[in-house]
């Protein structure tokens, strides 16, 4: 007999090429890490110490699947993001050491409540329900760093319904993949089965039911799903 109250819910899990999956112990993001984002956002783009928010692990989207258009909105957000997986925990990273940490990369969407966020930020208030909402984080198929390397450029870009959106280069990160996990790493130990999206580039927009998604990240892979 489980000790258990209830059965305990299914472990949140991401496919990894190759037909394995990665167990997703926590999701975490990174705020306005391109500098052109930033601009449109309202924000300084300069090298001001990186901010994070987080999601629900079980937030995932995966497979291609669709995304239902969230409640308590009418300007639901796309961002195409860069996301590292974390094979190896650890606290107080150097960021010489951070990419021993990193089991693979994705190309990920950070959907996003942006009038409940605008909100937020009007009234000083915490961003969780602009950004932590179910189906807000579509997840494309993880590929191991011993495969693919650590991409620190490359072309990031997001289609929708076949119109590019965004498009951008790994390379335009004000916080490099380094020194975003050392930072975080500052905060809190990672662990195994962390995600970390990076940031997303200029471009983001609006999106309503019936839009397909398709991101792709050079040497990494591409993320899709349809607003349902």
């Amino acid at each position: 007999m489980s000790d258990y109250v209830f059965a305990a819910p299914p472990q949140a899990a991401a496919p990894v090429a190759g037909g394995k999956l990665f167990p997703v112990r926590r999701i975490f993001c990174v705020g306005q890490n391109y500098a052109a984002h930033a601009r449109e956002m309202g924000g300084d783009p300069t090298r001001e110490p990186p901010f994070f928010f987080t999601k629900p692990a079980d937030s995932l989207v995966i497979d291609g699947a669709d995304a239902p258009y969230p409640s308590l909105t009418g300007n639901l957000h796309h961002e195409i993001e860069l996301v590292v997986a974390i094979g190896t925990g650890g606290a107080q990273i150097p960021a010489e050491q951070a990419l021993a940490h990193i089991f693979g990369y994705a190309a990920g969407l950070d959907l996003t409540r942006r009038d409940l966020q605008a909100q937020a930020r009007e009234n000083r208030k915490p961003w969780d329900m602009s950004k932590g909402f179910d189906f807000s984080a579509p997840l494309g198929l993880i590929q191991p760093a011993a495969q693919v390397g650590h991409p620190a450029q490359g072309r990031i870009a997001l289609t929708v319904n076949g119109k590019v959106t965004q498009d951008g280069d790994l390379g335009d990160l004000i916080w490099s993949v380094p020194e975003i996990v050392a930072a975080l790493s500052t905060y809190v130990a990672l662990a195994p089965g962390d995600l970390i999206f990076t940031g997303t580039p200029s471009g983001v927009g609006p999106l309503v039911r019936g839009d397909v998604l398709v991101g792709k990240i050079a040497g990494v892979g591409e993320v899709r799903t349809k607003i349902v």
